[in-house]
C-alpha cells in the first residue's frame, strides 16, 4: 500500500510543478508526473528505509516515507528541469 501512496504522491507532485510552478513545461504534463513518480518510488523506497524510518507494521502508512517521496519528487523534478533548461534537452 504505501508504494502506491509514493507513486501517487510523486506524481501529484508532477503535476503540480507542472500546472501551478510551471517546471518542465516543454517536456509536457505526462513527462513531470512520470518523473514525479520516479522521484516519489525512489524517496519512499530507498531514501527514508535509509534515514531509518519503517512503518511499524507492514499494512501502516508512514508519515514520514510519504513525506520523504514527495521531497524526493520535488527534487527529481527540480533538477529535471535544470537540466532541461541548460541542455536544452
Amino acid at each position: 500500500m504505501d508504494v502506491v501512496m509514493w507513486v501517487l504522491a510523486g506524481g501529484f507532485a508532477g503535476w503540480v510543478g507542472f500546472k501551478f510552478i510551471g517546471a518542465n513545461e516543454e517536456r509536457g504534463m505526462m513527462i513531470s508526473m512520470i518523473i514525479g513518480m520516479a522521484g516519489g518510488f525512489f524517496g519512499g523506497n530507498v531514501l527514508a528505509p535509509m534515514l531509518g524510518e519503517t512503518a511499524p507494521m507492514p499494512d501502516a502508512i508512514s508519515l514520514f516515507a510519504l513525506f520523504m517521496a514527495l521531497a524526493s519528487a520535488a527534487a527529481c523534478l527540480t533538477i529535471g528541469d535544470m537540466i532541461s533548461k541548460r541542455f536544452n534537452v
